[in-house]
């Protein structure tokens, strides 16, 4: 009996109906290539299945006489993804997943690298896979920070939303390309091994299940759409663009969008909560409207950092959130209008009338120490508008700082949980160990021979601490933080930003300082060549990552013995 495969979960229904049978650890494996039961209750191998069905449907034509069925469900296992639609919702079925199961143990949080290039996230995935022996719970984070600097027409930008809009939704097209590349090079190696184990009389079972239990290299992408880029039929536009271009998970963040800054630097500007919200819907909108009715909304506060407001919300009644915004102002009591000027602006607040703090340029200033309060209002209120996981951007990694706030916002929303930036802004070194010895200070051990960080603010990134117990404590910290942070403070997810913008910078140092010094060549091939000869790096057989082999298999498929192919005995890549 022929059996009709799907290679997507596009329904929830069936999604939780096949976790059920297969179990959360084995499904993802098993999410494309499924092997169903027939009616008589006996698995069929899909692989070697899907070549039958193939081969029906050839020989009804007579003119395909020259198509090979197994080279054609080989070329559809190598491109399973056809649409970026169908990753949107594999990889948010995947995410929900992930969700559930942190809910249930806190150990299992997940993990992404920010990626700047397609290539680079291959290199990412493909590294996992081979290291983990799989890519559960690990995803790819695409930064604006990174768009900005490294892929914008303009050249090298701020964090500042000023680059290209569509080049961020462009950027998720690329990545998707090169993980379905990096499936299709991996199948390739497999199917060759097939075809050799059958010349050669060996066993083809068990690499016939390698193909059906194919894990994907391609995985989740948490998208940062900053602040919306516009309006909320700005947002809503390009949250399409980004969905169907592959997105599961969008994150966007409560910043005023024509002032945005970097969530690290100075001058940075809230916007009430109704404007945020209103973007919130637009991508809930877009995400339904394509179908992806799952797909995640991240809500980001910069409430902590920011000093500012970019204006006063309406309060229509007390204790409304236009209201509670408002109650955060840094105002001064009017007693006595005469006192007013030309131009101000007065609210009440709290049965008083009174007059916002106004900057020369318009923005109105919060009350110092409010940020905590601010963040846990905006994490509870997007929750509360349909956010399903929220960011709030620290100045510090403090596992404590981060705990106090999400807790606060648990004794409202208890499923809240964070994605978390993993800074390279952070000084992780320096705040560990300033963390490490207020803790000695506090236990009343002795810290004379370390330096006070409040009378030498660097002392303590000096070489000779390195070797201290201070300083093995507080890596020890630093080694921690992802298991300690998921446990105590609500992290589900843990990226680092900008990780590949400092590699490439750190990468190419190391070869440009020997190449173009007196190591010449060496620099190359002692630090780079034979690193990745023995540590069996794809990269080294470049012309075979790239595709080469891959198109090699296509000319034959099209045409035969007579097909030019560029993997001859004459071509260098047989050196490896």
């Amino acid at each position: 009996m022929l059996v009709n495969y799907s290679f997507f979960i596009t329904s929830n229904a069936c999604y939780f109906a096949l976790a059920s049978v297969l179990g959360a650890p084995t499904l993802r494996a098993k999410m494309h290539i499924h092997k169903p039961k027939t009616s008589e209750g006996t698995t069929v191998s899909s692989y070697l299945d899907l070549i039958e069905e193939k081969r029906s449907i050839i020989s009804a034509k007579q003119e395909w006489s020259a198509i090979n069925a197994e080279y054609a469900v080989r070329m559809d296992l190598q491109n399973r993804f056809k649409t970026g639609l169908e990753i949107a919702q594999y990889t948010a079925d995947i995410m929900r997943r992930d969700m559930a199961a942190y809910d249930a143990d806190s150990s299992k949080y997940t993990q992404s690298l920010g990626c700047w290039h397609g290539f680079v996230a291959q290199q990412v995935m493909m590294s996992v896979k081979k290291h983990q022996k799989t890519t559960d719970r690990s995803y790819i984070y695409l930064s604006g920070w990174m768009v900005a600097a490294l892929r914008s027409q303009f050249g090298p930008l701020p964090d500042q939303s000023m680059h290209e809009k569509t080049t961020v939704s462009g950027l998720i097209e690329e990545i998707y390309t090169f993980l379905k590349q990096a499936d299709a090079r991996e199948l390739r190696h497999i199917f060759v091994e097939l075809d050799e184990a059958r010349a050669n009389g060996g066993d083809t079972d068990s690499i016939i299940q390698q193909i059906d239990n194919y894990e994907t290299h391609v995985v989740p992408i948490i998208a940062d759409i900053d602040a919306g880029f516009g309006n909320e039929e700005a947002t809503y536009l390009l949250a399409k663009r980004m969905i169907e271009a592959g997105a599961c998970a969008i994150q966007i963040e409560n910043q005023v969008s024509d002032a945005k800054q970097c969530g690290h630097q100075a001058g940075k500007v809230t916007v009430p909560h109704e404007d945020f919200v209103s973007k919130i819907n637009a991508v809930r909108y877009a995400f339904l409207e394509l179908g992806i009715d799952n797909g995640i909304i991240v809500a980001r506060t910069d409430s902590l950092g920011a000093g500012l407001t970019q204006k006063v919300p309406v309060s229509i009644q007390a204790g409304d959130l236009g209201s509670k915004y408002n109650d955060f102002l840094d105002t001064e009591v009017v007693t006595d209008v005469a006192d007013l000027k030309d131009g101000d602006i007065t609210i009440r607040v709290n049965g008083e009338l009174a007059k916002p703090k106004r900057l020369d340029n318009g923005l109105y200033a919060f009350k110092d120490d409010t940020g905590f309060d601010r963040v846990v209002l905006d994490c509870i209120t997007s929750l509360e508008h349909g956010a399903d996981l929220l960011w709030i951007e620290t100045e510090k990694p403090n596992v404590e700082q981060i705990a106090a706030m999400v807790n606060a916002v648990r004794e409202v929303r208890p499923e809240a949980k964070l994605v978390y930036n993993n800074s390279p802004s952070f000084n992780w070194t320096l705040k560990f160990r300033e963390q490490v010895y207020e803790e000695m200070k506090a236990a009343g051990q002795d810290v004379s021979a370390y330096p006070d960080p409040a009378e030498d603010p660097m002392g303590l990134m000096d070489v000779a601490i390195d070797a201290t117990e201070l300083a093995a404590a507080a890596d020890q910290l630093v080694n921690t933080f992802q298991a300690d942070a998921a446990r105590e403070a609500g992290i589900f997810h843990h990226l680092i930003t900008l990780p590949t913008y400092h590699t490439a910078a750190l990468s190419t140092d190391v070869l440009s300082e020997g190449y173009f010094g007196d190591l010449g060549m060496l620099a190359y091939v002692r630090d780079v060549q034979r690193q990745e000869i023995r540590k069996e790096l794809a990269s080294v057989k470049h012309q075979d990552l790239a595709g080469s082999n891959v198109g090699d298999d296509h000319k034959e498929y099209f045409l035969g013995e007579k097909a030019l192919l560029a993997g001859g005995a004459a071509n260098t890549m047989n050196q490896f």
